[in-house]
């Protein structure tokens, strides 16, 4: 059985192979414009998923299809491209028979302190809220028509080795680790709600590979421990044996910011959630897969640690 990682250079994409090599027996293929290998065996192919016949032979002869892309903080290749290449993976999986696994985020939820459930109702705060919302609007209508047989696997904000493109560990864990202050943004004592990398990948895989999963949203497991950023960055410095040092970053330094940065104007968007309690809840994946260890933050933080060698 081949199971193939569209978008399997990121973070997400590599901890997959990963995970589907240890815990599945199947071949796997590697999709990205310059893939690179991460178990001995894989299968390694050149896709650019904007195009179509490209799109359609990475998925040929492939049973299950993750889609793991990332696109680069930019709103205008996001609202360009995603819908494209939502279009060209949809049509590749139809055409071949292949089951599709969806890798997506919470930007299409309210920014609120209400809790987010699979069912939460879309509204967005930003056009990149809204193509995300679109695209996932057009594989839940496949979805439903029976056209399709996919699931969505939704998380928030994620931290963990490697190098996650996230906000945290851009701001807090890169920052501590090299000694410096960390930027909280907006405010330091709201709780976060933050999935650790390898255990949304570890999820993926399982729920992939777990036939009845299929034709639902799931909302990959998080640490239900919630921190402020004040208590994540003083257990992370705790195990990071470095001092707790951190700035909160004001909404109008952001916005002045933004005029010289595209990628902070560009994320603009996403800063009322910062103002409030994120709670992503993944009760309904806990009580589907009750023996999943979920990693909480102590472990994953230590797990960074020993990675960048500060322990």
């Amino acid at each position: 059985m081949r199971q193939t990682i569209l978008g399997a250079n990121g973070q997400i994409g590599r901890e997959l192979a990963l995970s589907l090599n240890r815990e599945f027996d199947c071949d796997i293929r590697l999709v990205s414009r310059k893939p690179q290998k991460v178990n001995a065996t894989d299968e390694l192919k050149s896709a650019n998923l904007l195009d179509l016949a490209q799109t359609l032979a990475a998925v040929e002869d492939s049973e299950i299809v993750y889609l793991t892309a990332g696109l680069p903080m930019d709103t205008q290749l996001w609202v360009e491209q995603w819908p494209v290449i939502m279009g060209n993976v949809i049509q590749a999986c139809k055409t071949h028979g292949a089951k599709l696994v969806y890798f997506d985020n919470t930007y299409m939820y309210p920014q609120t302190a209400a809790s987010q459930r699979e069912d939460a109702a879309f509204a967005p705060n930003g056009a990149k809220g809204r193509v995300r919302g679109e695209i996932t609007q057009m594989l839940l209508d496949e979805m439903k028509a029976g056209r399709l047989e996919a699931m969505i696997c939704r998380a928030p904000e994620f931290y963990g080795p490697g190098q996650p493109q996230s906000i945290t560990n851009t701001t807090v864990i890169d920052n501590l680790a090299q000694g410096k202050k960390a930027k909280v943004f907006l405010r330091d004592d709201t709780k976060r709600s933050l999935i650790y990398t390898p255990d949304a990948s570890r999820a993926m895989a399982l729920l992939g590979n777990t036939p009845d999963a299929y034709g639902q949203t799931w909302h990959l497991p998080c640490d239900d421990n919630r921190l402020t950023y004040k208590e994540f960055i003083t257990l992370a410095a705790d195990i990071f044996k470095v001092s707790a040092r951190y700035t909160v970053v004001k909404e109008w330094q952001l916005w002045l910011a933004g005029k010289f940065n595209p990628t902070i104007r560009d994320a603009g968007e996403l800063l009322p959630r910062y103002r409030c309690d994120n709670l992503f809840i993944s009760d309904k994946f806990k009580a589907r897969f009750p023996d999943f260890k979920v990693t909480r933050f102590e472990q994953g933080l230590a797990e960074i640690a020993k990675e960048r060698k500060l322990i």
